[in-house]
């Protein structure tokens, strides 16, 4: 029996990865041990009881409520909610741009090819934190004082202070005219799916749709219109009212969207070159347009090549948020960094940092891993 266990394989691999684990654990409990006597000896304070006390800091841009007098945890959880905002309208922009530039690649224009090309090649080899700077140089000293601020669309206006929109404002009854919409959306789409099969899709679509607004615009009005836009208006020295974007977020999400979208771009367009030349000539054989094949024959197939490796490019743009700092835009190292040199608390701000892009990027893993699931060739 001893001899048998003894020899087998399967026995000493169990063994050797228990022993690597507990080896591992051993030290990780020897380094953590070691740190809190060093501490301790200087007379560093730790553990995470500071984060029940007030920041009294200031945040100059926040997604959800801040003030002050909020807690160091709070602080954290404003940091977050920034990075992800920030994530998530990076991911958006560069995943559209990076199509474009793809089918640009791709085109039988020369001139639109090669352009696309030069794009890929500047932005892909210049450092990302280059780019950051360069691009919040631009928004605080090319546009102009907010007395002379451009124009380009009605309502928008562009300065060195930042860029002003019009802003949606909800009053009393809002939420009753976005639920009625949503149901008359939902009525008006299966009222197209029971039309006569002989009519185009485009027809079904199109007429819903126009169906849908109107009926949604009679709702609103009979409302008393509680939905509407409020568009800044130049008081003084700068404008009031409407949405506004500092130098800094604007200046970290072109620079940063500019950048992943040449990545994104390289990625999306080896997976359409990967799919095979027949599936042209089939879909040209059937009558399709070009837009048509690309479209509904080729994208869903190279997005089961496409969605891999652009599932290690979104986690790369997750932390190459980080670079924000350099711009002053306050995401979670931003204040990470405020509150170690409020507090001295170094080592637990840091794990908590590295907690939040940890979970972050898992989360992300997962949903991409699910989603390249779905799209997946099942065999028989």
């Amino acid at each position: 029996m001893l001899r048998t266990l003894w020899y087998s394989s399967r026995l000493r691999g169990w063994t050797a990865q228990i022993a690597l684990l507990g080896g591992l654990a051993c030290l990780l409990w020897w380094i953590g041990g070691n740190t809190i006597d060093n501490l301790a000896e200087r007379g560093i304070r730790t553990g995470f009881g500071f984060l029940t006390r007030p920041a009294r800091f200031p945040i100059s841009e926040t997604v959800v409520a801040y003030t002050p007098s909020d807690s160091f945890l709070w602080a954290y959880v404003v940091g977050v909610a920034n990075t992800i905002w920030l994530s998530v309208i990076t991911i958006g922009l560069a995943t559209a741009g990076g199509l474009a530039l793809a089918l640009a690649r791709l085109s039988a224009h020369p001139m639109l090819s090669r352009l696309a090309a030069a794009y890929v090649t500047v932005f892909r080899n210049i450092p990302l934190i280059v780019q950051l700077l360069f691009c919040y140089g631009v928004a605080t000293s090319v546009f102009p004082a907010p007395r002379l601020a451009l124009n380009p669309l009605p309502g928008v206006f562009l300065s060195l202070r930042g860029v002003y929109a019009p802003a949606l404002t909800l009053g009393q009854g809002a939420g009753w005219v976005f639920a009625l919409s949503a149901l008359l959306a939902a009525a008006f789409a299966l009222t197209a799916r029971r039309w006569p099969a002989n009519v185009p899709t485009a027809w079904r679509v199109t007429g819903a749709s126009g169906l849908w607004v109107l009926a949604s615009i009679v709702v609103w009005w009979l409302a008393g219109r509680p939905i509407g836009l409020e568009s800044p208006v130049l008081t003084g020295l700068n404008f009031r009212g409407g949405s506004y974007l500092s130098p800094e977020f604007t200046a970290i999400i072109i620079g940063l969207s500019l950048y992943t979208a040449a990545f994104a771009g390289e990625i999306i367009r080896g997976g359409i070159e990967a799919v095979g030349k027949g599936q042209w000539e089939g879909g040209r054989a059937l009558g399709l347009t070009e837009r048509q094949i690309m479209f509904k024959v080729i994208l869903p197939q190279a997005l089961r090549i496409i969605v891999p490796p652009m599932t290690s490019q979104y986690l790369s743009t997750v932390k190459n948020t980080t670079l924000a700092v350099a711009v002053g835009y306050p995401e979670l190292g931003l204040i990470v960094n405020t509150v170690i040199n409020q507090t001295g608390q170094a080592l637990e701000s840091i794990m908590i940092m590295l907690g939040v892009f940890l979970t972050i990027s898992l989360s992300v893993s997962l949903l991409m891993n699910w989603f390249n699931a779905r799209i997946a060739l099942v065999e028989r």
